[in-house]
């Protein structure tokens, strides 16, 4: 399959400046030793919305908690909405300095905050990086979250440009790209024209590509740096509560990409997770929530159903 180009231009969309490339070598996680549980969040911002069960939502890479204000609109009057932002993304201030374990380190906090709040299960939406920290947090401590839905994002997002790629193969590239960012950043015009690969609307492409470029460089590449050398696909069958799993392909089509193919590449590496559904959209770029929300919310609708009937 032919994503290589695809996935470029979605790293130069959200200010990455060099393609990865991969050398085979021994896979590997960067993870730091297990640290005691936050007592406060410095890695991100809670806007708390509505009443009833709670439901965290947790944005993309340099997105703010607003992607997801038309998901909060549907669904306050019946869920208890805790949207995350990241500090760094949007204009919500960046950690000084930026963590050398950054979303390892929002992982422990995003579960302190779940216990802290006395959420009970929560159930968790995560778009891109998002979904990623979601898959993490249940990885992690699988009996502190209620079900999963995963918009679009992947265990191990290397592979999807490589099916060969491992940690250490990826990590040269990625401490370059990281270097990088530190002192470079995507001029706006530019940032836009990547921006449309991944949503259609015009309107949302000069709102994602405003959050991208408010965001902090080096807090973009330290998250991608941890994205692109932490593979979660040996711990995700430890995950047993429900996944919902959204994928999209429409956005990988002009560069010869197949739903068939884009399928296969989601179904390999959520095969590990016991209880999983896949469901890809016919329509919607990467931003799925915007480009094909009859779809989004038709299967959110029927995700959170889970929620009710898991406490009852």
């Amino acid at each position: 399959m032919h994503f290589t180009a695809t996935f470029r231009r979605c790293a130069l969309a959200f200010g990455l400046l060099a393609p990865l490339a991969h050398q085979p070598a021994q896979a590997q996680n960067t993870t730091k030793a297990a640290s005691p549980a936050p007592a406060a969040h410095p890695g991100f911002v809670v806007q708390v919305i509505g009443k009833g069960r709670p439901v965290l939502l947790i944005p993309g890479l340099n997105c703010t908690g607003a992607v997801w204000d038309e998901t909060v609109a549907r669904y306050r009057s019946q869920y208890q909405c805790h949207v995350v932002t990241l500090a760094g993304f949007g204009r919500v201030a960046a950690q000084q300095p930026v963590p050398a374990y950054l979303l390892q380190d929002v992982r422990d906090q995003l579960l302190a905050y779940v216990k802290a709040q006395k959420l009970n299960q929560p159930a968790v939406i995560g778009h891109s990086l998002g979904g990623f920290l979601a898959l993490w947090m249940a990885a992690t401590d699988p009996s502190a979250l209620g079900p999963l839905e995963i918009v679009d994002s992947l265990p191990f997002l290397p592979v999807a440009t490589d099916p060969t790629a491992t940690v250490e193969s990826t990590r040269p590239q990625a401490e370059l790209m990281r270097q990088q960012m530190r002192t470079a950043q995507l001029p706006p015009a530019a940032r836009r024209r990547m921006t449309a690969g991944l949503v259609t609307d015009t309107a949302r492409i000069a709102l994602v590509t405003r959050w991208g470029q408010a965001s902090d460089p080096a807090t973009t590449g330290q998250a991608m740096y941890d994205m692109y050398t932490t593979d979660l696909r040996p711990e995700v069958a430890r995950i047993q509560q429900p996944v919902l799993v959204l994928g999209t392909w429409a956005g990988y089509a002009a560069y010869g990409a197949t739903k068939a193919g884009v399928q296969q590449v989601f179904e390999q590496q959520y095969a590990p997770v016991p209880h999983h559904t896949l469901v890809m959209s016919e329509t919607g770029k990467h931003f799925v929530m915007y480009d094909d929300p009859t779809l989004f919310f038709s299967q959110t609708d029927i995700f959170l159903k889970q929620l009710a009937l898991a406490v009852k």
